[in-house]
């Protein structure tokens, strides 16, 4: 069954890369990721929506309530947008396959949405039971945020299943922003962008369009109101997107922006904003990044910080932001057609997105540090040292990933006028065009990927396969591939022809550049597309604060206690420090004559992937190990 995919840009606009209709998953590593999403997260999400009050806020409005007679709203301010990620990701997962229960929960839960809409189109339930004037407090009031994952969840019914019930409301509700927002309004959190222009798509009404652009032209201006300690950069208001150079301020709304100003720089073709992005896109990886593809450093106001200011116990992380990270990396992938682009949304994906749930589809982090110390016990639920929690008051993170993982089949591959292109490896088959692909592999495990043109047309095309950055060993068909690209193989294909890459994967230790101090004479280890990570279950005996790497000899290992058989573990020869208890307690010694461990011996460490961490208990760990010094 073809879908079209989550973003399609128009006919007319300015990419070089056009996604593919008929990409499917089957199997393997993220074929299992998915039916599990299918069968317990997003059954699991229903229930902690509804438990939230967030249906109840919906029901209360179809009833007429609020108005002149204020009546009480659950949950947070934007509790709609839950519900509408939520069904975004029912809408994906009946598009791969059709249920009859996923069917009656959507069509329920939109037919709730579309009661609740008013006579004009608005739809915001906070501020229709409270009774507050309509965009009054838009700094804080996430009313066109609210609107902006409905647009994308009404996109995605009609897409994945045809049901216009949501399109329908969604377009009311445009409509009238389109007639009644005041020019000069605001949304204190950005993502209405990225719907409207999404809308303006699979519609073809130009005020979509039109508004999608206002918006993201009005921003660095300072209209939105301040509050608190926060300046206008917090809310991405302080330079003009198409000025700034680098990204700042609250780490999910200025990828929200940034995705939803590149829609509206292809579709208007203007090329000197999407050069701004992608100059803001560089600065981004090269000095805000974390190693995992993780996003902000600063927990207060869930931020950026400056530049190469990125502490791994310290990080913030938050894996909706890792999200955005994607969904503007995919435009600008589209854009652009640099593989650079698709490097970071795999390394994102696997290493950003993907601890924020549990393997077992249960429990959830919404923030990713990359350092857990020993004894840490915070009094905040977000913390990693308190493990994944089962759900959070604030929620926006668990829907999030349950849509992106129902979608990510529209994320494997592009086509263009000359063939078709692999930017994300694992088993399925991808049609585009004349042009049907199977792909079989067992990445990120190995990095053998095979893959078998079942139909062709008569015309030679080119087969480009991604070839990731740190793939220094890559080969297809025994001949070198060069890392960081592309490599193309153009000629008149048959049915049954093959090819095969090999990745080279292997593991290896990765430093950080001189400026990122705070990982000075420490490595990391990497594997394939995977970061690792030192977790205290696996070293019994020893704390994780106080082990080091002794030597570089990365070996692959068999399976630990506690994770899936398939998880490939790294192993190394180390060095556990033991620290002297009675020193005086004062951290700090001469820098003439510094204070060494009292002793050190051999350790044997074991390094598992960083997103299967804190499955077998929250405990020490780390990313960043230093190295001993013989």
């Amino acid at each position: 069954m073809s879908v079209d995919p989550v973003v399609r840009p128009g006919a007319g606009a300015a990419v070089t890369l056009r996604p593919v209709t008929g990409a499917r998953l089957r199997d393997g590593f993220w074929g299992a990721r998915q039916r599990v999403n299918r069968e317990v997260t997003i059954p699991l999400g229903g229930e902690r929506v509804h438990e939230s009050g967030a249906f109840d806020n919906l029901r209360q409005a179809a009833r007429g309530g609020g108005g002149e007679h204020p009546a009480e709203h659950g949950g947070k301010i934007f509790a709609d947008s839950d519900v509408y990620k939520w069904l975004e990701a029912l809408a994906w997962e009946r598009g791969r396959r059709e249920d009859d229960g996923l069917a009656r929960s959507y069509a329920q839960a939109s037919e709730l949405v579309a009661a609740a809409q008013c006579a004009d189109g608005y739809l915001h339930t906070h501020t229709q039971l409270t009774g507050r004037r309509r965009y009054s407090d838009l700094a804080s009031s996430h009313e066109l945020y609210c609107a902006g994952h409905l647009m994308q969840a009404a996109v995605a019914g009609r897409r994945a299943t045809g049901d216009e019930t949501l399109l329908r409301v969604a377009a009311r509700f445009a409509d009238h922003l389109a007639k009644d927002l005041p020019a000069d309004a605001l949304d204190g959190h950005p993502e209405v962008e990225m719907g409207l222009a999404e809308l303006h798509r699979e519609t073809g009404v130009p005020a979509y369009l039109d508004l999608a652009a206002r918006q993201v032209a009005a921003r660095g201006r300072s209209l939105i109101q301040l509050k608190g300690h926060h300046g206008p950069g917090y809310r991405q208001d302080r330079v003009p997107v198409a000025e700034a150079t680098t990204v700042e301020g609250h780490a999910v709304r200025a990828m929200y922006l940034a995705a939803g100003a590149t829609d509206v720089a292809v579709e208007t073709s203007d090329l000197d904003l999407l050069a701004a992005l992608h100059r803001q896109w560089r600065d981004m990886v090269a000095t805000k990044t974390y190693l995992t593809g993780g996003l902000g450093s600063n927990w207060y106001g869930e931020a950026f910080g400056g530049h190469h200011e990125l502490a791994p116990d310290t990080a913030y992380c938050e894996t909706c932001a890792a999200i955005g990270s994607i969904q503007w990396s995919w435009r600008m992938l589209l854009a652009t057609g640099d593989a650079a682009f698709a490097d970071l949304i795999e390394r994102t994906l696997y290493n950003a997105v993907l601890p924020g749930v549990s393997l077992d589809g249960e429990h959830f982090f919404y923030v990713n540090a990359l350092r857990v110390r020993a004894g840490a016990d915070p009094d905040d639920l977000r913390a990693p040292a308190r493990g994944r929690q089962g759900w959070y008051g604030t929620a926006c993170c668990p829907p999030n990933v349950m849509r992106l993982f129902s979608s990510l089949d529209h994320y494997l591959a592009t086509g263009d006028g000359d063939g078709v292109q692999l930017h994300l490896y694992a088993p399925g088959t991808v049609r585009a065009g004349g042009v049907l692909l199977e792909v079989e592999t067992g990445y990120p495990w190995t990095g053998r990927v095979e893959i078998v043109v079942r139909e062709t047309p008569d015309q030679p095309w080119t087969l480009s396969a991604r070839i990731p950055a740190w793939a220094d060993a890559a080969g297809m068909d025994g001949r070198p591939a060069e890392p960081g690209g592309y490599h193309r193989v153009r000629r008149a294909w048959r049915p049954g022809d093959r090819v095969v890459l090999d990745l080279g994967i292997r593991p290896r230790l990765t430093a950080a550049v001189p400026r990122l101090d705070v990982a000075r004479g420490q490595v990391a280890v990497e594997r394939g597309p995977l970061v690792y990570c030192l977790e205290q279950a696996d070293h019994p005996g020893v704390i994780v604060d106080d082990l080091c790497l002794a030597a570089a000899d990365l070996r692959d290992a068999s399976a630990v206690a506690g994770l899936p058989a398939d998880v490939v573990p790294v192993t190394a020869r180390g060095r556990a420090h033991v620290h002297r208890e009675d020193d005086g307690g004062f951290p700090y010694r001469t820098a003439a004559a510094p204070q060494e461990p009292e002793h050190a011996g051999p350790a044997d460490l074991t390094f598992v992937p960083y997103y299967a961490w804190a499955n077998r208990g929250a405990g020490p760990m780390t990313v960043w190990t230093p190295m001993h010094r013989a």
